[in-house]
């Protein structure tokens, strides 16, 4: 317990002396910008206009929303208004008995905005309706008819699409707010817990990581977020999970990983970012989504593991304890990987022995002093 506080105790104390920038936050979400892109490529956003509208957050897409239906109600109110104006169907044009206007029942702007929202929306009140007096309105009538169907489906075609996205499913898979490093099955391993909150699956689901750190090549280049693949395993393999109850993920520390050349004593002086993703397929939607966590050396527990969550009930049924989704319990851990296999090594050459370069043969030559 001593070890764990002060371990914290150093990790908020190199915290206070360099705030590590994040490429991945805790939740998924992407720490980067883009700076001087060429004007012709902000272009190329308006040309997939639909992508775009579901990339933005909810409060531009609703005051897209509002903007469209109310923008294209007044702008064919001023249309309606116009016609009315130009037929002289208007009250201050005092139009004979005889005359039949364009539009029933306008008498201003005001009127001109209802009609033009009964129209696109197609209420009909019956109150105000198109004669067939003006070849101009029937025009106008078919054309915002049309754009109405049109905006109607854009707009109510997007909110649909953005509350759907599989994204929104990804809030549902948490991951261990920490990792530790201790040993599995005999080898020293990097271990994340993962789970998935609601009781639908998802499908083929495959869990995988990148190591970002900033490298330089034998060439003098230095790499900013070089990407080094981390291959994470669970005890029945990465490949379509059953991802029904918390999975315990974790990565072998061999002489391939780059966790190899680390110590217990070195990590916390590391520059690096942990990124882990979870990819899968929505068993309610067949969408597939992607969740994503990064972690960074303070987060990176040398020494622990997490403690059980799963238990079984008298009734037969299978109980998970979240409070001890992210507890983890110290335990006896080699203070680096290179120890650990010296150490099997060690013994393997103890059990099996070995020769000794210095042992020399000598023969003697035994006379034999016996007379007969």
């Amino acid at each position: 317990m001593f070890n764990f506080l002060c371990k914290h105790f150093d990790c908020h104390v190199l915290e206070g002396k360099r705030r590590r920038g994040r490429l991945v936050s805790k939740d998924g979400r992407c720490n980067i910008e883009f700076g001087n892109v060429e004007e012709q490529t902000r272009f190329a956003f308006l040309s997939d206009i639909w992508t775009t509208v579901l990339d933005l957050k909810w409060r531009f897409q609703m005051a897209i929303f509002f903007t469209a239906f109310l923008g294209s109600w007044f702008l064919f109110g001023l249309l309606w208004y116009a016609v009315a104006y130009l037929h002289q169907d208007l009250p201050q044009f005092n139009p004979s008995p005889n005359h039949t206007p364009c539009v029933e029942n306008i008498n201003g702007l005001t009127s001109s905005f209802l009609f033009s929202l009964e129209t696109q929306v197609t209420i009909g009140y019956g109150f105000r309706c198109v004669t067939e007096q003006c070849a101009t309105a029937i025009s106008l009538l078919i054309a915002q008819s049309i754009l109405g169907v049109v905006i109607n489906s854009f707009m109510c075609g997007a909110i649909l699409a953005k509350i759907s996205r599989p994204k929104k499913r990804g809030k549902t898979i948490t991951f261990s707010k920490n990792a530790v490093i201790s040993k599995r099955g005999g080898k020293l391993s990097l271990i994340i817990r993962v789970a998935n909150l609601r009781k639908s699956l998802l499908i083929g689901s495959h869990i995988y990581g990148k190591l970002l750190k900033t490298t330089v090549t034998p060439e003098g280049e230095t790499i900013i977020l070089d990407q080094v693949n981390i291959d994470f395993m669970v005890d029945a393999g990465n490949e379509n999970l059953f991802f029904i109850s918390p999975l315990t993920i974790y990565h072998i520390i061999d002489k391939n990983s780059p966790f190899f050349e680390m110590t217990a004593e070195t990590i916390l002086q590391q520059d690096f970012e942990l990124v882990v993703f979870l990819d899968g397929t929505v068993e309610a939607t067949s969408a597939t989504c992607q969740v994503r966590t990064s972690y960074i050396p303070e987060e990176v527990f040398w020494g622990y593991r997490f403690a059980p969550i799963v238990s079984k009930t008298k009734e037969g049924k299978y109980r998970v304890d979240f409070s001890n989704f992210s507890k983890m319990v110290e335990v006896d851990t080699p203070h680096c990987a290179f120890c650990l296999y010296n150490e099997r090594d060690a013994k393997v050459r103890l059990k099996k022995g070995y020769d000794n370069p210095g042992f020399e043969l000598s023969e003697v030559n035994e006379i034999d002093e016996t007379k007969m």
